[in-house]
């Protein structure tokens, strides 16, 4: 029995679902359409190149849920979620979940996509444990801030650390699925480093690695 750890966007996931929430907040008139739509675009060119600053991103990806009623959110959440997410869940990558859960495997999670979106596509895809920006609320609504540090490149190493320490786990034998150039930090890391249909800079260095490089696609 092993850790295996899954990035989720472009990994579990066919798609990025932090870009397509901002997609779909646009698509029901819930934030400025041309702003919106501009800075969601840039920001994910940003991450897809490794120059992201994460601050910043958050900031203005959580700002929404700050303007409307927790209530509606959540409705909006669960209308985004059946609409626009269980489309992009691959089979491959529902039984690459169930081998490891077959194998007796821990399983986690972790994200840079925060919480709000990602916690719900974890219980989707019968995933106990995920590591998120956590989005911070008070009196019952979202402050558009969030919890600790972001999981987001070296990030991911720093918040799986902690986890592991409060679950009393270890890297042993640990596996670790991404498609990023973003998670490097934490591929080096793992027993078991498995690119998944990778982006370039990630397969350049898989090859180099003598990493497997796999396809989660259908």
């Amino acid at each position: 029995m092993a850790l295996a750890i899954f990035d989720l966007d472009h990994t579990l996931l066919s798609a990025d679902s932090d870009h397509a929430f901002g997609q779909y907040l646009v698509d029901r008139g819930l934030v400025d359409p041309e702003v919106h739509k501009y800075r969601n675009d840039v920001f994910y060119e940003q991450y897809k190149a490794g120059t992201l600053n994460i601050h910043e991103y958050l900031d203005f990806a959580l700002k929404p849920l700050t303007t409307y009623p927790l209530e509606q959110m959540l409705a909006e959440r669960d209308t985004f979620l059946e609409q626009r997410i269980k489309p992009l869940i691959p089979r491959k990558a529902r039984d690459i979940l169930q081998k490891h859960r077959d194998q007796g495997d821990t399983i986690l999670i972790i994200t840079a996509t925060n919480g709000f979106v990602t916690y719900p596509i974890a219980e989707e895809l019968g995933v106990e444990h995920i590591i998120a920006p956590h989005p911070e609320m008070k009196d019952g609504q979202y402050t558009g801030a969030i919890e600790g540090i972001p999981s987001f490149q070296e990030g991911k190493v720093t918040r799986l650390i902690e986890w592991l320490e409060q679950h009393a786990m270890s890297m042993k034998d640990a596996w670790f699925y991404s498609d990023s150039r973003n998670d490097l930090p934490l591929l080096r890391l793992v027993s078991n480093p498995v690119a998944v249909d990778p982006d370039p800079t990630l397969s350049a260095e898989a090859e180099r690695l003598g990493w497997p490089i796999i396809s989660l696609r259908d």
